[in-house]
């Protein structure tokens, strides 16, 4: 189990990622953290197991806590420790069996392909960073990764040839995957013109490096994702997430079967793949509404 003074940097990692790849608003993020600095004031310094969280919670339900700020508090701290055993900073999961608070399940945002190409084209072809971005777009969207497959690439990675990537997804499960032809495109034109000529590009087999040679980090690509959704004029929020998102509902509403959709983005069970079903049926009735004469 992870000792007490360790979870200040991991409480970082955590809150970068809820917020490049969870797509959590600012105000989502601060509460979260806030519900984990809580836990580990009570916990003062003693291992975090099983028994300690479960008498936090009973404290919190002695103190007449609502349920609606318990529930979050649940979701917070679960999400936490799964991330940390998914990433292997711990060899448990101490919130494992904490009960699952009875939320409604938010539909994820999506980027229409109108949208979608609108934020791909923002990117400026005549410098070297457009470049670059272009091709890291085209991948995330054109693969379905997550940011952190994405700045976790290697060139060793990449079949150019036959169009996929090996991808280490959660608790570093490896997955093939195809990548979409302008992706391929991109990434030629980034790996010959633009990353041999970075300083420090030789020491490292990461694809997507940043301009000055070094890997990019979660919270590196989710501020050049929101300098391009801004230049592309989208109001949505947007975060590295949307794009999954979007090449998920994309497919599906091109017909794509739910199993390989599942496959593609590698979820370990289909329940997690199906709220995509979802989005295409509200994508359905807003065509329906939009085309039909009686809609």
């Amino acid at each position: 189990m992870v000792m007490h003074s360790n979870y200040g940097k991991l409480k970082e990692l955590f809150r970068d990622y809820i917020l490049t790849e969870r797509s959590l608003s600012r105000n989502s993020v601060k509460a979260y953290i806030k519900d984990i600095e809580q836990l580990l004031d009570y916990a003062d310094g003693r291992v975090i197991d099983e028994s300690l969280i479960e008498n936090y919670f009973l404290k919190l339900t002695e103190k007449h806590f609502l349920e609606t700020s318990v529930s979050r508090k649940i979701s917070s701290i679960r999400s936490f420790f799964l991330f940390l055993y998914e990433e292997g900073y711990i060899n448990s999961d101490p919130a494992a069996n904490l009960s699952s608070p009875k939320l409604i399940r938010k539909l994820p945002d999506v980027l229409t392909q109108r949208e979608v190409l609108k934020l791909l084209e923002s990117c400026d072809l005549s410098t070297k960073k457009g470049i670059r971005d272009r091709a890291m777009l085209e991948t995330v969207y054109g693969a379905g990764l997550r940011v952190s497959e994405l700045i976790n690439l290697k060139i060793t990675d990449l079949d150019i040839n036959e169009k996929i990537i090996r991808v280490f997804g959660k608790g570093n499960k490896e997955r093939i995957v195809p990548i979409g032809s302008y992706a391929i495109k991109y990434i030629t034109i980034y790996l010959n013109n633009v990353r041999r000529h970075l300083k420090y590009s030789f020491d490292s087999d990461i694809i997507f490096l940043n301009m000055n040679g070094k890997p990019l980090t979660r919270m590196g690509f989710w501020k050049i994702l929101k300098h391009y959704t801004l230049i592309a004029g989208i109001k949505k929020h947007v975060s590295p997430h949307t794009l999954r998102h979007s090449f998920a509902t994309h497919l599906l509403e091109g017909g794509a079967d739910l199993r390989s959709v599942q496959e593609m983005l590698g979820h370990s069970n289909i329940v997690t793949t199906e709220i995509y079903t979802h989005v295409d049926r509200e994508y359905l009735k807003e065509t329906l509404k939009l085309y039909l004469p009686r809609g």
